[in-house]
């Protein structure tokens, strides 16, 4: 294109000159709202929690956990914990020093370490995923969680392991997500003509068999948590403790694939999709970088939630019932059912439980809430001819 074509008559320009511009709110902005709304959930979860009756740890019970579990759960925690300083040296302190700058990766890194708030989301409706209660764990927020339904007790719930979570949900992510970028990078080496679509798609197969290593071999049989509502004819080793839901894969691999996405494709000045327009934003560096920091971790949680924790909800309340080989372990059922309550484990057959509801016990009957009432039947209306018949 020539200079010329961008020349305006007098009469066009003062035409052009005359119309009202029209201001649009620029991308990133909208990401940061909704980035700005999953913190503030954040801290109402962490004060509620820690300020409340929640706050106690979760007790093992009676069963005495395997000596190799406590061996890989102990060092876990130990070898995320050593890591945590030098995580935050390379991701944070050592870009700033250089650069006077905070990298994508770094705010990568918090956006991650606060999706351990939204993880136990996933016994929304229906408790189907049970962590270790031999880790460090002062009990969990879920019941400060608006809207959540399933019943929780203090120090009778589903633990949060915190170091290997909230140490591991952070920088151990972030590894496991450059780790994916350098897949997607070898890939596109090896077919550059490779469209952006099959890209992601050879990425989501990686991811896949990502997880099913590190849960399936791993994280299940070493004991950090426990699928007992698996769906068993769509698991592996269904019917033990460390079965795993083929699906699971599916859902955290998709979740991988898109933070995975997000880092990959970025512009020549290195910003992802979702921080489009930072350029518009006014007030100076700090305001740029809040805002370019909340479009990020709205574009993480949002994967997180819509790629796991919504079809998290539909499968859980299509339950199995829960194995033997969970039931017999009191570091996996924390005191929410079996031996040592009077309730009965979630089952197809029975109601799902709610924090508002009754429910059934270990002798089959019906356990309504304090102070409740079973509901009379309200006579229905008739007319005088039914009356009459």
């Amino acid at each position: 294109m020539n200079s010329t074509d961008n020349l305006l008559s007098p009469s066009e320009g003062a035409a052009t000159a005359a119309q009202p511009q029209v201001q649009t709110t620029p991308p990133v902005q909208i990401w940061a709202f909704f980035g700005a709304v999953m913190l503030l959930l954040v801290l109402y979860l962490l004060f509620q929690w820690t300020t409340g009756p929640y706050f106690t740890p979760v007790p093992t019970g009676v069963t005495e956990v395997p000596m190799y579990m406590q061996i890989f759960l102990g060092a876990n925690a130990a070898v995320l914990a050593a890591g945590l300083p030098f995580a935050i040296w390379y991701f944070w302190i050592k870009p700033w020093r250089e650069e006077r700058r905070i990298t994508l990766d770094g705010m990568l890194m918090i956006a991650l370490n606060l999706l351990v708030f939204i993880d136990p989301m996933l016994n929304y409706t229906n408790t189907w995923c049970l962590y270790n209660a031999w880790p460090w764990n002062m009990g969990a927020w879920t019941p400060y969680v608006p809207g959540w339904l399933s019943p929780d007790e203090p120090g009778a719930m589903v633990p949060e392991p915190l170091i290997n979570n909230f140490v591991g949900y952070g920088y151990g992510n972030l590894l496991t997500i450059m780790l994916g970028c350098w897949f997607m990078g070898k890939v596109k080496a090896r077919w550059p003509t490779m469209s952006n679509l099959r890209l992601i798609g050879c990425m989501f197969v990686y991811a896949y068999i990502f997880d099913f290593v590190m849960e399936g071999l791993v994280l299940l049989p070493f004991g950090l948590y426990t699928y007992p509502g698996a769906i068993q004819s769509l698991s592996m080793n269904a019917g033990t403790y460390y079965q795993y839901p083929l699906y699971e894969g599916l859902m955290w691999g998709g979740v991988m694939t898109i933070i995975c996405s997000l880092r990959y494709f970025t512009d020549s000045q290195g910003r992802t999709i979702v921080e489009r327009g930072l350029e518009k934003v006014g007030g100076g560096f700090v305001r740029q970088q809040v805002t370019r920091f909340l479009a990020i971790n709205a574009a993480v949680s949002g994967a997180f939630i819509v790629g796991y924790m919504i079809p998290a909800q539909w499968l859980g309340t299509h339950a199995d019932p829960w194995p033997e080989d969970i039931q017999k372990r009191s570091y996996f059922m924390s005191g929410i059912c079996g031996e040592g309550t009077d309730k009965a484990c979630p089952h197809p057959s029975l109601p799902i439980v709610t924090k508002h509801s009754g429910y059934i016990n270990t002798e089959g009957k019906l356990i309504l809430p304090e102070g409740f009432e079973m509901p009379r039947v309200v006579p229905l209306e008739r007319s005088d001819r039914s009356s009459d018949q």
